[in-house]
């Protein structure tokens, strides 16, 4: 469809059903308003009149299983309504550009930017590479596009920005060069590749997958090429609650070794047990021998150790309470999960700087504020960022005030989990 076209079709409202359903019918004219704002700037930009195509790609909110995935364990994640958007159209070269809101444009070279190089570590050229090299290595095809997004998904808020912004170069990839054959399983872990390899990021799968699927999901990865995927039903309007992110503003630099430490930590004991990860080690046997353990290793890595055995455990139980429609033991697991996190995982705060604990004191305002209603811990990586609450919805409101008091204006951003997946809108 040609730009012009979209925008009248836009305007018409004849996209307002496929709006309802990624963001709700009171979000319809601000998202209306959100696609003609990209298509006005991709016309800017790349040409007016390009035939082009719409894409979405969700953030994601993990429910349980903190930092349980790069031991292959399991997770329970949902997509959320906020996203990235895409204006897309195919070029004639082989040449990616891609201009994100507020961002330099990134211009990849399909023919010889597909190499790992250290350089580059941290920047969004990089996983654009990253994508590119894994479909050209996986068999499929690949070439250049033109591409303005808008995120509404902010950095350092625990809902993956980057896997976002990785499935979105997948997302394109997929429907301009491949028919939309790829699933979005595979798209997922040449995400996960592309930020591993090239951006410089040791992680797991969950995020990736967690983006791209949609809805709420239960993920094990036993076998980590062939994760088990269930879902899971979970309407929080129809049991009264809503989920609420507080983005705490703690200052994420510096925090790679942090965040490397924690899969390295629970990996050395394994190794130490004759393992290569946690999820293949007997529970008993790391109990048998912790005192050589906390002596050989250390202390933390021990804590780590007890934290994923107890958080893997905890997915499977939460997992079947929400099947069986037990919400309130539900919440009491959330709980449960994010005091672990804190004692044994310890990712709530950086050890390196102990004088910022953004995250600890927004626990505590939570407990204050919905002690016995509601539920919150930690939120995605940790360190600094973001907790998550399950607030009802008649609290939500005093709630939110409360962070933003503390944490600044904006602070609390109030959820909603959406069924749709990584998609071509149009």
């Amino acid at each position: 469809m040609k730009s012009s076209e979209m925008i009248s079709y836009i305007l018409s409202g004849k996209l307002d059903c496929v709006l309802t359903r990624l963001y709700g019918s009171e979000k319809i004219a601000a998202q209306r308003e959100r696609y003609l704002s990209a298509i006005s700037h991709f016309s800017a930009r790349y040409g007016e009149d390009r035939d082009v195509a719409l894409f979405s790609v969700p953030g994601r909110s993990e429910l349980s299983g903190n930092h349980t995935d790069h031991n292959l364990g399991k997770v329970i994640a949902a997509s959320v309504d906020l996203d990235m958007i895409a204006v897309a159209s195919p070029s004639t070269d082989s040449v990616v550009r891609l201009k994100s809101e507020g961002f330099p444009e990134d211009v990849v070279n399909v023919s010889s930017d597909l190499t790992p190089n250290p350089a580059g570590y941290g920047s969004s050229s990089a996983l654009i590479s990253g994508v590119l090299a894994g479909f050209l290595s996986r068999g499929y095809c690949v070439g250049g596009f033109d591409a303005y997004t808008i995120s509404n998904v902010p950095k350092g808020s625990g809902l993956s920005s980057s896997a976002v912004f990785e499935n979105m170069i997948g997302t394109i990839l997929n429907e301009f060069y491949n028919g939309g054959g790829v699933s979005l399983v595979e798209i997922s872990k040449i995400s996960q590749s592309a930020e591993r390899d090239f951006f410089g990021k040791p992680c797991g799968l969950m995020d990736q997958l967690a983006c791209a699927l949609g809805g709420v999901v239960a993920i094990d990865f036993r076998v980590p090429n062939d994760p088990e995927i269930d879902r899971v039903k979970l309407d929080l309007d129809e049991k009264g609650y809503r989920l609420c992110i507080v983005n705490t503003g703690g200052d994420h630099a510096d925090l790679t070794d942090d965040y490397a430490a924690v899969p390295a930590e629970m990996k050395s004991v394994a190794v130490a047990l004759g393992k290569n990860v946690l999820r293949e080690v007997d529970e008993r046997d790391f109990w048998a021998l912790l005192p050589t353990l906390r002596t050989s290793l250390s202390d933390r890595a021990v804590l780590r150790a007890m934290h994923f055995f107890a958080e893997n455990a905890r997915v499977d139980t939460q997992k079947e309470m929400l099947l069986a429609g037990d919400f309130d033991g539900f919440l009491s697991q959330v709980i449960a999960s994010g005091r672990s996190s804190f004692c044994y995982l310890q990712n709530v705060y950086a050890a390196k700087n102990p004088s910022e604990q953004g995250i600890s004191l927004a626990l505590c305002l939570a407990e204050d504020q919905l002690s016995g209603v509601g539920a919150w811990r930690v939120h995605g990586g940790g360190f600094a960022g973001t907790i998550q609450a399950y607030v009802p919805t008649a609290l939500v409101s005093k709630f939110c005030s409360r962070m933003e008091q503390v944490f600044g204006e904006g602070a609390c951003t109030v959820l909603r989990i959406r069924s749709e997946s990584a998609m071509k809108i149009l």
